[in-house]
């Protein structure tokens, strides 16, 4: 409330003010060695973040199938063509092999991608070396979708500075929030500059009101801005309280009617935004979900992938039925950072 005030006291009731600066700010000091631009949406970044990359109408991205809608759509909105690729087993993020494959294939066939699209799903970092090492030898630049990842380290760097460009978002449901927000994240101010350039309609440096290129009404608000101000500030106590959820579950059901967790690998940090379990098939997973709706206690199936998607389904795909298993057996628990023990009891106890 100190930081709402703020931009009302200062008549700043627009997308730009002291509360937007002192954001980009406070997410460059916790990232270290990146730059911030404050945008409206997770999705606006991940657009903004294929524009600065090049990609443009006709091109191919690769993006990971295993993850929300908008790690996608941005790619269909620059009329260009997504190619799916499918999990790994140990994160349940980009598998390396069948990015590799799918690379190899595109490229004997003309079609060299523009950019490859990794998720940290749920919070766990992607196979980051790996996919660094195919982006390096291929030379196709990677966009980190870091929207759920806030507080997530890969062998002690920070998700949302792996990739060549990166993506955070503040919807209400993440880690913190503004109501809606997001952030692209990039190595030098001058990228930075230019995000902002194109997020503010691209207008021209001049007293009227002059446009040479397309622009985007794409800046975060200076009100918002200021939540996530104070939601930064409690970042370290949200994260605690992620991973204790996760923690206490893994405890009290592991092993219980064959119910299993994604594990760390080594050198994984997971802000554990989600906490998520396997079951033993589809409809033991109903069963779960069926009767914790029944108590009033929402959940949700994992990702449904994209090349599942209605929407989807005319385009290139490189599968191997790792996120599809995913979406019949796994489901999403409650996981807000004010659970208390008894809620968690309660659900344990309905499951």
């Amino acid at each position: 409330m100190k930081y709402i005030k703020r931009a009302f006291d200062e008549n700043l009731l627009t997308s730009f003010g002291t509360n937007i600066d002192g954001f980009e700010k406070d997410l460059e000091n916790y990232l270290k060695s990146r730059f911030v631009c404050a945008l409206n949406s997770g999705t606006s970044a991940v657009h903004l973040g294929l524009i600065l990359l090049g990609v443009s109408s006709g091109d191919e991205v690769l993006c990971q199938s295993f993850t929300y809608f908008a790690s996608a759509g941005p790619i269909i909105y620059q009329g260009a063509t997504p190619v799916f690729v499918d999990s790994e087993t140990d994160s349940w993020n980009l598998c390396p092999e069948r990015l590799e494959d799918a690379v190899k294939d595109r490229i004997k066939k003309g079609r060299k991608p523009k950019a490859i699209v990794a998720v940290h799903s749920y919070g766990m970092p992607y196979k980051h070396e790996e996919i660094k090492f195919l982006s390096e030898k291929y030379e196709i630049p990677v966009l980190e979708d870091s929207a759920e990842a806030l507080g997530s380290e890969y062998k002690g760097q920070k998700c949302g500075t792996l990739g060549d460009i990166s993506v955070l978002s503040f919807n209400g449901n993440k880690i913190i929030t503004t109501s809606g927000g997001g952030a692209l994240v990039v190595k030098d101010k001058d990228l930075k500059e230019k995000a902002v350039f194109l997020a503010t309609q691209a207008r021209d440096n001049a007293p009227h009101y002059q446009h040479s290129q397309i622009g985007y009404n794409y800046r975060m608000s200076n009100i918002v801005a200021g939540i996530g101000r104070g939601q930064m500030e409690t970042l370290p106590e949200r994260l605690k309280a992620r991973r204790a959820n996760f923690e206490y579950y893994k405890e009290k059901l592991t092993g219980k009617i064959g119910i299993t967790f994604v594990k760390e690998p080594e050198g994984f940090f997971s802000n554990r935004w989600l906490s998520c379990i396997l079951t033993g098939s589809y409809e033991q997973r109903e069963k779960i979900r069926l009767n914790l709706h029944s108590e009033n206690v929402e959940t949700r199936p994992l990702w449904k992938p994209m090349h599942l998607q209605p929407v989807f389904q005319k385009y290139p795909k490189y599968v191997n039925g790792v996120s599809e298993k995913l979406f019949e057996t796994g489901l999403c628990l409650p996981s807000g950072s004010d659970l208390v023990k008894e809620d968690l009891d309660r659900i344990i106890e309905n499951i």
